[in-house]
């Protein structure tokens, strides 16, 4: 009995050991219903608050977006500020953690100038187990939660394990093949010509935002 207490011990440890494991090594930050507009079937868009039909379609007609900044751009046409600060609880652009400007930031719902200084204080990221230590030092765990849903930390190209390269928002286990077959990358250059033979120009652009080769 005490051996197979001490066994199933071992066994429980293990298992923690490797979900913590999994969470440093994932690049976006864990998701809690935030919704990804440029990958978001329509029929997910619809349900979102003050998206009516003709909103959702232009969205769908204009992304991907490469940034927060052109989203908010669209979506200021026709809502009123409260009504995007509102949506962005539901649906966002994700934010680079090392490159994102202050006014990025400060579209975040709730994040302050001085918690947008924090996020910068501690540049550059290495991965999100760092951005958690460093923002957990001013608000609690629930909050870092709610925070890391907006942002991102890029993966390398030529080390990321498939945990890493399946964290990118709509890359399925087809494209996941096909980042890895074209290794080692040698320039960004490069990963455009390959994943190009593959997807739009626009769709690489978008997920160039989440790979880097350093």
């Amino acid at each position: 009995m005490k051996l197979q207490k001490q066994f199933l011990n071992v066994i429980a440890a293990l298992a923690l050991l490797a979900a913590f494991t999994g969470e440093l090594n994932a690049q976006l930050g864990r998701q809690q219903g935030l919704i990804d507009p440029n990958v978001a079937p329509e029929k997910d868009l619809l349900a979102l608050p003050h998206l009516n039909a003709e909103l959702v379609k232009e969205i769908m007609a204009q992304r991907p977006f490469l940034s927060i900044t052109n989203f908010d751009a669209l979506l200021g046409k026709s809502l009123k500020k409260e009504q995007i600060t509102e949506l962005y609880r539901k649906a966002f652009v994700h934010l680079n953690l090392n490159t994102a400007g202050r006014q990025e930031l400060l579209l975040i719902p709730g994040l302050g100038n001085k918690m947008a200084h924090e996020f910068e204080e501690y540049r550059p990221y290495k991965s999100l187990a760092q951005f958690r230590k460093e923002i957990g030092k001013y608000v609690d765990q629930a909050e870092v939660a709610r925070l890391e849903q907006y942002v991102f930390v890029p993966i390398n190209l030529n080390t990321a394990s498939d945990e890493d390269i399946l964290s990118i928002p709509g890359l399925g286990r087809r494209m996941l093949h096909e980042f890895k077959e074209y290794r080692p990358y040698k320039s960004m250059e490069q990963f455009r010509k390959e994943i190009g033979k593959y997807v739009s120009a626009k769709e690489v652009a978008r997920l160039e935002r989440y790979v880097t080769l350093n």
